[in-house]
């Protein structure tokens, strides 16, 4: 059997199995099969690819199974996903698509099911990807379409909308928005980009410029790992919009020495270690928090490569209102959250998030916001920061600090970020500033700059 179709299918399981994160379990799987260059694209591709078009995939499947789903073995319904994806989306060979596809129903004990795969993939084959498209797509209007298309859950392309809306990229006297080519974005393999940490790294040193960010770089291909300054922990991979999002924090205003930063939500410790890069020439320090162990050891990781590394500590966020009052100039909090802005990386959040969560963050979101508001000194400014557009973790939790907090000001964001950024943005009028893949190449980043007033 072919390797990559089997890491893929493996990556599919856990997904499945053990509520893991592609991200995470794809490079391992890739690094003990030692694949090469060829074969783990191949893979990346299968596994990413199966798990962003899930659900458009499972209306096509839908118009050729005529039972339940949930009455189908999962071991089967993984590879007939991935037999889907080669099928509709891939320059696959088909009998290599077919028959791989039904190898792995068998392998995993399901041979039983092995003529039903090969059935239900052989008609997938007698018709083409765009005549399969019209048939999932006939009777379809307005956001259920574009939700069975794009294969994104309805409650994300309404929350998707009401987010463009908001920041003046939504229908406007008749005109379309952007909700299409935001959908399309989320499709897409994003490329790699990694963070020269600033005085470990030149951006030369690392490889070509990013798009965006003044410390981007656009990774090459193949394993970020093998870049000799990545191997060195002098360059990290990062997305760039969470590169602007901590330049933001530390680049809005002349560092002071004797400055203490706080990264209150640390963990895994990206921002931590370009926050630390930033910190050390202008005599700041900066203190890093993370709830979870596992994520603590992983930021005490990332900022292992500065001498002395900045200390990291371990609790929940909220008590530092208590314990430190007043006591930091500057403070990022890059709340939990859906994560809805980065579903390019991560492709089974879409299916894994439920709009009953959102509450419960957005209370989280909001207790957090006021304990970094009671740790942040008069004169202070901190970053409220959301990996996701989603309007009730992002504004309206601004919204409610800053009627609650008349010491609190916002700062015009995509000010400080005209600035900071090696392109034009063309952002919004602010104060807010919101990041999308289809405009900028970047995640989602929700980034908004809070001042309080000296008394």
């Amino acid at each position: 059997m072919q390797p990559a179709r089997r890491i893929a299918y493996e990556v599919l399981r856990a997904v499945r199995e053990d509520d893991a994160y592609a991200n995470l379990v794809l490079p391992a799987l890739l690094a003990e099969a030692r694949l090469d260059s060829a074969d783990a694209a191949l893979a990346t591709e299968l596994a990413y690819g199966t798990l962003r078009l899930r659900g458009y995939y499972d209306r096509v499947l839908s118009l050729v199974i005529d039972r339940d789903f949930s009455k189908l073995d999962p071991e089967v319904l993984d590879a007939l996903r991935l037999g889907a994806h080669q099928l509709l989306s891939m320059r696959v060979a088909v009998h290599a698509a077919v028959g791989e596809s039904v190898a792995l129903v068998g392998s995993a004990g399901k041979g039983s099911a092995k003529g039903f795969a090969n059935g239900v993939l052989r008609t997938l084959t007698r018709s083409s990807p765009e005549e399969w498209h019209a048939r999932a797509l006939a009777g379809l209007t307005g956001d259920d379409r574009l939700a069975a298309e794009y294969a994104h859950p309805p409650w994300v392309v309404a929350a998707f909308r009401e987010a463009l809306a908001a920041d003046g990229r939504g229908e406007r006297d008749g005109r379309g928005g952007q909700l299409e080519s935001l959908l399309a974005a989320d499709t897409e393999a994003p490329y790699v980009s990694l963070a020269a940490l600033p005085g470990l790294a030149t951006v030369g040193e690392v490889g070509e410029p990013g798009e965006v960010s003044p410390v981007g770089v656009r990774s090459a291909g193949g394993d970020p790992a093998a870049n000799p300054m990545v191997a060195r922990g002098r360059a990290r991979v990062q997305d760039e919009g969470s590169q602007l999002a901590a330049l933001a924090l530390s680049r809005c205003r002349p560092i002071v020495a004797g400055e203490r930063w706080l990264d209150l939500c640390a963990g895994p410790g990206g921002k931590a270690a370009l926050l630390a890069a930033e910190a050390a020439p202008g005599g700041a320090t900066l203190l890093a928090n993370e709830l979870i162990p596992t994520r603590a050891r992983l930021v005490r990781n990332a900022l292992a490569v500065f001498d002395p590394p900045p200390e990291v500590v371990e609790g929940d966020g909220t008590r530092f209102a208590i314990d430190a009052p007043g006591a930091f100039d500057r403070i990022l909090l890059d709340a939990p959250c859906t994560g809805l802005g980065a579903l390019r990386r991560r492709p089974e959040a879409r299916w894994r998030k439920q709009p009953s969560d959102v509450d419960g963050l957005t209370r989280l979101q909001g207790a957090l916001l006021e304990a970094a508001i009671a740790a942040l000194k008069p004169g202070g400014i901190l970053a409220y920061v959301t990996c996701s557009p989603h309007l009730a973790e992002t504004r309206r939790v601004v919204d409610a600090a800053l009627a609650a907090h008349p010491e609190l000001t916002a700062v015009d964001t995509p000010a400080v970020l005209a600035e900071i950024a090696t392109r034009d943005l063309q952002l919004g009028a602010g104060p807010a500033a919101q990041l999308w893949p289809h405009a900028h190449g970047t995640d989602a980043m929700f980034i908004q700059l809070l001042a309080k007033v000296e008394s």
